[in-house]
């Protein structure tokens, strides 16, 4: 190595021992954006985002399916119509994307406040099917500690990832002890999707959506017919029942119902409906769906997976 090279390997690592270590995005829990939070920032325990509950400071971050964006943009040209004012937009690069930048003021109680909405769609190399919208409130009182400058590089350190898949199985309110072979797809709202195979098209490829609700009768026929409402809502074509009956399931009065229905190319399906009642109008819900060429194969593992939920 030559003096010059050895000269400048040494300046580098010199100025890497100097220099303040770069802070790296935080993520709220099962929230594929994050960001780096600025000032007194913590996770909060009331929303998905970030709060400085002394300054009234808010950070609210929306991780939505990429159809999504087209109302946020709408929503976006319309906040005079909200009673903002100042309202200013601007194209905004940030750590893994571009996206529109919005800054407006407004009344609140009395008092001025501070918003920035930072709305984007993910590219594809970057995250499968996401919009995001990043909404920054910072009351006048606290902005000489969130000023416009360090909103913005907040905004600009915006990071996507993959969710960890035991980070989402932790936001369940319950277990899945046995998967069957099966993965996580994507949390919703108290419940999972999980899906067989590689890709991410449910049109395609079998899976199973599990959820728990409230509002379930405690006589067996009224059980009954409410688990056949149940079932008749889900958004699948040409939809017959074709067998019904009670059962224990865990140990609990339950119900199994199999049906048959049409994808969205016409292709045959297979659909079983489980429900396991418990304790004041409690239920747990298991609809698995395949194809009618898969499902002789996949039954007993949807039954595998019915069998590992349990209640946190």
């Amino acid at each position: 190595m030559t003096l010059r090279r050895l000269t400048l390997a040494l300046l580098a690592l010199l100025l890497a021992a100097l220099s303040p270590a770069l802070a790296a995005p935080v993520f709220p829990p099962g929230s594929r954006v994050g960001l780096e939070p600025a000032g007194d920032l913590k996770l909060s325990q009331r929303f998905p985002g970030f709060e400085d509950p002394d300054r009234h400071v808010a950070v609210t971050i929306l991780d939505l399916p990429a159809v999504a964006y087209e109302q946020l943009s709408r929503s976006a040209f319309s906040l005079e119509q909200q009673g903002m004012t100042g309202v200013t937009r601007e194209n905004f690069p940030f750590a893994n994307g571009m996206g529109v930048l919005v800054g407006a003021q407004a009344q609140e109680n009395g008092s001025a406040v501070h918003r920035w909405f930072l709305i984007a769609t993910a590219a594809p190399a970057a995250a499968q099917n996401l919009a995001m919208l990043v909404r920054v409130e910072v009351p006048e009182a606290a902005y000489s500690v969130y000023s416009d400058a360090v909103v913005r590089k907040m905004l600009a350190s915006v990071s996507f990832r993959t969710v960890p898949t035991e980070e989402l199985l932790g936001l369940l309110p319950f277990k899945l002890t046995d998967l069957a072979g099966l993965r996580v797809l994507r949390v919703v709202p108290d419940g999972v999707v999980v899906i067989d195979g590689a890709a991410n098209d449910m049109t395609k490829q079998p899976y199973a959506v599990i959820t728990v609700g409230r509002g379930a009768p405690d006589s067996a026929d009224d059980r009954t017919r409410f688990a056949r409402d149940l079932l008749t809502t889900a958004p699948l074509h040409d939809l017959e029942l074709t067998s019904a009956e009670t059962m224990r399931i865990g140990g609990w009065p339950g119900s199994e119902i199999r049906g048959q229905a049409s994808g969205p190319k016409g292709e045959p399906l297979q659909i079983v409906q489980w429900l396991r009642f418990g304790a004041s109008g409690g239920f747990l819900r298991v609809v698995a769906v395949a194809g009618k060429d898969q499902w002789d194969a996949m039954f007993n593992r949807f039954r595998a997976l019915r069998d590992g939920v349990e209640l946190r």
